[in-house]
């Protein structure tokens, strides 16, 4: 009997004149962990949703536990034992934790009455299965990311699962919360359920998987076992070319005067007494765990929120930031951690999101705008940042997750800030867009005339890319370090730890 439970063959997949995948093929065998891999845009997310039968391909062969597809509908998929569990996770906020994982399964059984003890019962069940512990009448809208990921495989094992496939799981967790995951889904393993990991985080990679595959461009480049590989043939593999990255040292840096400054400033339930300064040439970096204060401190400085006290200072002189209309009188920017619902304007064109910010500027005396020097501007960023589009009157939402941080930085930069504060600004987006963006970063450095603060729990950012590093805890800065003091697993135990500050 074959221990191979998926086995994807030459599937093809069109939409218009574009090809998402060309003839690739995919070997998931029984109780393995698999990931792949690859870029936004490579035909990751399009393979997912054939397996799951929400596109049809165009040709190849599905072929699951020895029995062959041309290809499947969504209830098929779920009748052999396939699970999704999209980025989404498609969890009603509105819901209960109960409702949630068992009401669906309800409704696959054709449950004409709700029996409220059976979904108690069932929900119960499930969470146990898995080892967690999450109160079965909370509110699911209250809990936090990781707690809703854990819901979502909670639901999936009802159906008898036999593989679950999770598209980017750990794309907002903590590491804590990345440990947790990895914890269920390895015992789920134990249990002969096979894993479909999707990501593009190679450190993931190499902690849990057996075996990889890796997409380009809609191609198959590589499928191997995760042990016999190096990080730097898996960059090559994913993006076609040799990355390196080097610890950013501003060793230009002019310490005797001061682009950006915080003394002492305080928000309730936030942070307290926070002080820092930026200098010209370098990029300070601030990290910490999620609730840290990290997110209510970058808000503040943009004027989403209004400290209770406290002072900054632009260029040395003082300066009051209540809202974010203060904030761009100021020439201050702000790229956030969640581009969707804070970024972009996801019903408008590429065009449209680059010159918002500007929009002041396009103004012409009657009041219309100039939009033949907007279209000038938005494509001088898309050659200077790398943009990958087919035209600026596109849809923001035809781009990648990559490109489309490219158009949110852009529209910042477009400003001319003073002071541009960065959170998260590599959150799902992949190595090769991540790598231009960091390298767009420091030569903005480089230039001198621009306080650039860099805040993220992503700890190779934080580590490569800013030279000075404050640690966050509990709403207060708990240590100041060089980066090239520190290492991966030292920063690791001081953002956990929260050791005291230490001379730089």
């Amino acid at each position: 009997m074959s221990d191979i439970l998926l086995e994807i063959k030459e599937v093809s997949k069109h939409f218009g004149g574009v090809t998402a995948l060309d003839k690739v093929g995919l070997t998931i065998r029984k109780g393995e962990i698999h990931c792949l891999v690859g870029e936004n845009g490579c035909g990751k997310s399009t393979l997912i949703k054939i397996i799951s039968g929400f596109y049809k391909p165009d040709g190849g062969t599905i072929c699951f536990d020895g029995q062959e597809y041309s290809s499947l509908d969504i209830k098929q998929s779920i009748q052999l034992g396939i699970q999704v569990i999209y980025q989404d996770m498609s969890i009603f906020p509105n819901l209960t934790v109960a409702e949630n994982i068992a009401m669906n399964y309800e409704l696959y059984n054709r449950r004409k009455l709700v029996n409220w003890k059976n979904v108690e019962t069932i929900a119960k069940q499930a969470l146990a299965h898995i080892g967690i512990d999450i109160p079965l009448h909370e509110s699911v809208g209250s809990l936090s990311i990781a707690d809703k990921q854990l819901i979502a495989i909670a639901r999936s094992i009802l159906y008898n699962s036999r593989l679950i496939i999770m598209d980017e799981p750990t794309s907002a967790l903590t590491r804590r919360e990345v440990d947790k995951l990895f914890k269920v889904i390895r015992q789920l393993q134990k249990e002969g359920i096979s894993i479909l990991f999707v990501s593009h985080k190679l450190d993931e990679v190499f902690e849990i998987a057996d075996q990889f595959t890796v997409f380009r461009n809609g191609r198959l480049i590589v499928s191997k076992e995760a042990k016999n590989i190096t990080n730097e043939q898996f960059v090559f593999y994913m993006t076609g070319r040799n990355i390196e990255e080097e610890y950013f040292t501003a060793d230009h840096a002019d310490v005797s005067s001061s682009l950006f400054r915080v003394e002492n400033l305080c928000l309730k339930n936030g942070f307290e007494n926070i002080s820092f300064e930026i200098h010209p040439g370098e990029i300070l970096g601030i990290t910490g765990l999620l609730g840290s204060g990290r997110t209510e401190l970058a808000k503040t400085l943009f004027g989403m929120y209004t400290a209770d006290s406290g002072r900054i200072f632009i260029e040395e002189k003082e300066v009051k930031i209540k809202s974010p209309m203060d904030a761009l009188k100021l020439k201050v920017a702000y790229v956030p951690e969640d581009r969707l619902t804070e970024g972009l304007f996801l019903t408008q064109s590429i065009e449209n999101n680059m010159i918002i910010s500007n929009i002041d500027r396009l103004r012409k005396k009657k009041g219309t705008v100039d939009f033949q020097r907007g279209n000038e501007d938005s494509k001088y960023w898309v050659k200077s940042l790398g943009i990958k589009l087919h035209e600026l009157k596109d849809g923001i939402q035809t781009l990648s997750g990559g490109n489309q941080q490219k158009v949110v930085l852009g529209k910042w930069l477009e400003t001319s800030p003073k002071v541009l504060i960065l959170n998260g600004p590599t959150v799902g987006v992949d190595i090769g867009a991540k790598y231009d963006i960091h390298n767009y970063l420091r030569k903005l450095a480089e230039e001198k005339t621009m306080a650039i603060l860099l805040i993220s729990d992503d700890i190779n950012e934080i580590l490569m890319n800013c030279n000075r590093i404050l640690i966050i805890k509990s709403g207060r800065i708990t240590g100041e370090y060089k980066n090239t003091d520190l290492d991966s697993s030292r920063l690791q135990v001081l953002i956990t730890e929260g050791e005291g500050a230490e001379a730089v």
